[in-house]
């Protein structure tokens, strides 16, 4: 089995996901910090899911202890408190199983919407 599958088939098991989790993880396409994941998610999401610093610190810890993670330093001067944190090939595999999934779940609710003609 090739690297890419043995990890395809490792993350997995770390879905399904909470909504929660899939957005700090896909925010994180791009190193960031804290406040920075926190504000792509609300923009991304048009203010609908706000994160606050209890639930995103909590979500990065767990993150970081599942190797989903990994920490890329400290900011640059001036924003020496500011942790960055990045996915890993591991991470970035879960996350985009977890979109498949979800684009799946989609497409089968729609199907069978339009046995009552809605969709």
């Amino acid at each position: 089995m090739k690297n890419d599958e043995k990890r395809k088939k490792k993350a997995g098991r770390f879905l399904p996901m909470t909504e929660t989790t899939y957005c700090i993880l896909a925010a994180l396409a791009e190193t960031r910090h804290g406040y920075g994941i926190m504000q792509r998610v609300e923009e991304a999401t048009d203010g609908r899911l706000r994160l606050g610093p209890g639930t995103l610190y909590g979500a990065l810890t767990n993150l970081l202890k599942q190797g989903l993670i990994v920490r890329a330093g400290d900011g640059e001067d001036g924003e020496e408190r500011r942790k960055l944190y990045r996915l890993t090939d591991l991470g970035l595999a879960a996350v985009k199983k977890e979109g498949e999934r979800l684009v799946e779940i989609v497409r089968v609710g729609r199907e069978l919407l339009k046995i009552r003609g809605e969709q």
